[in-house]
């Protein structure tokens, strides 16, 4: 991936999002040819010259300095999340190109895992495949299919290709555009911290062509830090839940998935009745296996 490019379509987009009355620019009236901040009026707010963010905007100033882009970010008002982003487009192009190794669940994730072991939880790696799932978190967002799909990496099921094509995961989620949000906007960091993937490269393309929400939602930047988020989830078996959906980073950078709902609310006895369904499926499927 180009990320002289996404850097150049990062900045243009924040950029069209501030008003010049947000920020202080005199405007003296007239009619503006481009919605927000035009380039002049950013590179003068962030202390640049209009020849070199123009340069940057179309990725020909590969070497911007972090105070450069600490002074952008602030001219943009941009959040912790995205500044992140912005440094982490600005120097992907630099230093040797390698390809990211691949991905495995480490013992200590996996013990963690274990001791979860009645709560919903999955394990994603930097594209969104599932490495891990236990069996509450299988039930919860994908029991149709196969328990054992996260072990093999070929066919390991990936959670924005679920999300965008695939009707039960889209069914699974009352608010799906703002959970497709939250899935590009993850994609779009990893794609800054891991700009010589092919895989994430292949899966973008792929969701690019195949889903036309995706190409908009692309095609916009969004940036999205970790953290808590609420969902109200229609599973086929029990019925709708409020579902908090928190995330982890592990020290491999994976995102470690924990489902949970409120203590003595509907949702939370629904959740019960599914994670106990999906316990006693997989002893029974385990005792069969034994005779």
């Amino acid at each position: 991936m180009n990320t002289r490019r996404q850097l150049g379509e990062f900045l243009q987009t924040r950029r069209s999002r501030l008003r010049p009355e947000d920020v202080g620019v005199t405007t003296y009236g007239g009619r503006r040819r481009v919605p927000g901040l035009r380039r002049e009026e950013l590179a003068l707010l962030a202390g640049v010259s209009t020849s070199y963010y123009s340069r940057l905007e179309q990725g020909q100033a590969p070497n911007a300095s972090p105070e450069v882009l600490d002074a952008l970010a602030r001219a943009l008002h941009l959040n912790d999340a995205e500044r992140r982003h912005l440094h982490e487009l600005a120097t992907g192009g630099r230093g040797p190109r390698r390809r990211p190794a691949p991905e495995r669940v480490g013992p200590a994730t996996r013990q963690l895992i274990a001791t979860l072991g009645d709560v919903p939880v999955i394990l994603l790696g930097r594209r969104s495949d599932v490495l891990a799932w236990n069996a509450p978190g299988h039930a919860l967002y994908a029991g149709h299919l196969a328990p054992d799909a996260p072990d093999a990496p070929r066919r390991r099921p990936n959670m924005a290709h679920l999300l965008f094509l695939d009707v039960h995961t889209r069914d699974l989620y009352a608010d799906w555009a703002a959970k497709a949000r939250a899935a590009v906007a993850t994609l779009r960091m990893a794609s800054g911290r891991h700009p010589d993937d092919p895989l994430l490269a292949a899966l973008i393309g792929e969701l690019t062509v195949k889903s036309p929400e995706f190409a908009t939602l692309w095609a916009g930047h969004p940036v999205k830090a970790g953290g808590d988020a609420v969902y109200e989830m229609r599973h086929p078996l029990v019925g709708t839940m409020r579902v908090t959906q928190q995330t982890l980073r592990t020290a491999d950078d994976q995102a470690l998935v924990i489902a949970t709902t409120e203590p003595g609310s509907p949702s939370h006895s629904a959740m019960t009745l599914l994670v106990h369904s999906a316990l006693t499926a997989r002893t029974s499927i385990a005792q069969d296996a034994r005779t």
